[in-house]
């Protein structure tokens, strides 16, 4: 059963976080990972979002995600990714 990560993303240094975002992609592809969205806020329909950016990456199950979240390619960017941002990871399932 697919699974998806999806973060909202609040960047506090843009040097920073970019150089998290030149970094993370590759560590999807090894994981069966695949980004299917990332994208600036365009307009508030209801409620107030957290941040001004998202990202939506789909796995071919939660196993795989966790995989991903856990691995140490992964781990080893997680300070430049605070460094960069506030950001909010939440995984679902369909």
């Amino acid at each position: 059963m697919p699974a998806f990560i999806v973060g909202t993303i609040r960047v506090t240094d843009a040097e920073a976080w970019q150089g998290y975002v030149q970094r993370v992609g590759a560590t999807f592809e090894h994981h069966g990972g695949r980004v299917l969205l990332r994208g600036a806020l365009a307009r508030e329909l209801s409620g107030q979002p957290h941040g001004d950016r998202v990202v939506v990456a789909e796995f071919a199950d939660l196993d795989a995600l966790m995989r991903w979240h856990e691995s140490p390619e992964y781990q080893s960017l997680v300070a430049l990714r605070d460094a960069g941002a506030e950001v909010v990871l939440t995984a679902y399932q369909t």
